[in-house]
């Protein structure tokens, strides 16, 4: 299979420099600093209209991944309107406090992303979230289990390099029932050695159209 990047863009401006760039695939977020959060609508549909694939990073705030019931409305009302204005996907994560999955909470988010049958169905990536993950095997049956496309990890080390071993055992727990995608840290240097050593072909990065950049 071929190697897709996906670039994680803050505006149109920087999802067309990463198209040219050879970015397949845009995450569309504001506010990276603090690790992104939701972008606006008008954001979303100005990338979305640039013809690329742009799923779209549905959190309410920077923080911590453990969200109360307001922000689980805000999530679902951000996941509605990102099909309305044509995303193709939404990328998502909630936690309990003992560090594992939320189960009840990550249901109804999926379950909106998937829609009613009648509605589009969104393409849902689990985000870094899992990297806070206090059993991560058994959070990576869980997030199967849950319908999620894809999982993006840094392998719950700063950089996806750091995190390749426990990368690797992903892919190969997976066994193509999800995606694992790396991230964090990933640069045209350690690409190929991360994509060897992992068996990944889906990778996420900040920038992948200059060389000397970060992806």
């Amino acid at each position: 299979m071929a190697r897709l990047l996906e670039a994680c863009c803050t505006s149109a401006a920087e999802a067309r420099t990463a198209l040219e760039g050879g970015a397949g695939r845009i995450e569309l977020c504001e506010e990276i600093a603090i690790g992104g959060v939701t972008p606006s609508e008008a954001n979303i549909a100005e990338t979305v209209a640039l013809g690329l694939p742009v799923n779209v990073l549905v959190r309410p705030r920077g923080g911590n991944f453990v969200f109360n019931e307001e922000e689980e409305r805000q999530m679902l009302r951000s996941i509605d309107a990102c099909r309305r204005l044509g995303a193709a996907g939404v990328v998502i994560g909630a936690l309990k406090e003992d560090g594992s999955i939320d189960l009840p909470m990550m249901g109804r988010l999926v379950s909106r992303a998937r829609g009613n049958g009648s509605e589009r169905r969104l393409s849902v990536t689990f985000h870094r979230a899992f990297d806070e993950c206090a059993e991560p095997f058994a959070a990576l049956d869980q997030i199967i289990a849950l319908g999620c496309d894809r999982l993006l990890t840094s392998g719950q080390k700063p950089s996806a390099y750091e995190g390749m071993e426990l990368i690797a055992e992903l892919v190969k727990r997976a066994d193509g029932r999800i995606i694992i995608m790396p991230g964090a840290g990933i640069t045209p240097a350690n690409l190929d050695i991360i994509e060897n050593e992992t068996g990944a072909v889906e990778f996420h990065g900040t920038r992948i159209c200059h060389s000397e950049q970060s992806v």
